[in-house]
């Protein structure tokens, strides 16, 4: 299981949200790509990075921060937010980064991420986050009405790398990781899934990796490392 830093930027700056409020900030740096260099350094071997100001606007809005951050670390980058056409996609694989993320347009055009997911296989990711169950889109200002497991069932055996589980109460909130549901969807569908959310002390890595029945991919880790109520070193350590 990876632990997975995350890097949100909003305006340029490397930022944290409370449950994806964007009222709610609390800037951690100024230059995103110091923060990268840093969760490299200490050992990640995936970093998340979400474009919070294209999540909303619905197309990238930093993403020179965001090659910047690819061109400075040896470590693979996913990323997310504002993803919502085959040549936002094409540009960012093109362009040193190593998955994408698709949120808003997994609800909205299914045909749109399957393809995506034929053209650059292993490379798409989809991004579900849910409030109570339900998927929210579009930097989480808008929520649905679709059921994030049944929204996962639709794209088996379609390529998919694996689904980031975002629970939106808990982001930011460092109140624990809502192990339960993260591991019903990891039980739903075979796409490998991330968690995200909520993680606030290592027992949140070992929770995890306590389940007998399923697995995750990766865990995500944000304003706990931001605070230091986790190292991660020591979270890294928990997984080898």
């Amino acid at each position: 299981m990876f632990i997975i830093p995350a890097v949100d930027i909003k305006n340029g700056q490397c930022v944290r949200l409370a449950q994806g409020d964007f009222d709610r900030v609390t800037v951690y740096a100024e230059n995103p790509t110091d923060m990268a260099q840093l969760w490299a350094q200490k050992g990640a071997k995936r970093i998340h990075v979400v474009d919070l100001d294209g999540s909303i606007a619905g197309m990238p809005k930093n993403a020179p921060a965001i090659l910047n951050i690819a061109q400075s670390v040896s470590v693979p980058i996913e990323v997310g937010g504002g993803i919502r056409n085959m040549e936002t996609i094409s540009y960012y694989l093109e362009n040193g980064i190593s998955s994408v993320i698709l949120g808003t347009a997994a609800i909205q055009d299914e045909e749109f991420v399957k393809t995506a997911a034929e053209m650059h296989p292993g490379k798409i990711m989809l991004g579900i986050d849910a409030l109570g169950g339900q998927v929210a889109v579009r930097g989480w200002t808008q929520k649905t009405s679709q059921n994030a497991v049944d929204l996962a069932r639709r794209y088996e055996n379609c390529g998919i790398q694996a689904i980031v589980y975002t629970d939106i109460q808990r982001d930011g909130m460092e109140t624990g990781v809502n192990v339960e549901a993260t591991s019903a969807l990891a039980r739903a569908v075979a796409i490998p899934v991330i968690a995200s959310g909520g993680v606030a002390t290592l027992a949140d890595i070992d929770a995890l990796l306590s389940m007998k029945d399923c697995t995750f991919y990766g865990v995500i880790v944000g304003r706990a490392l931001y605070t230091g109520a986790i190292a991660l070193e020591d979270a890294i350590a928990k997984t080898q």
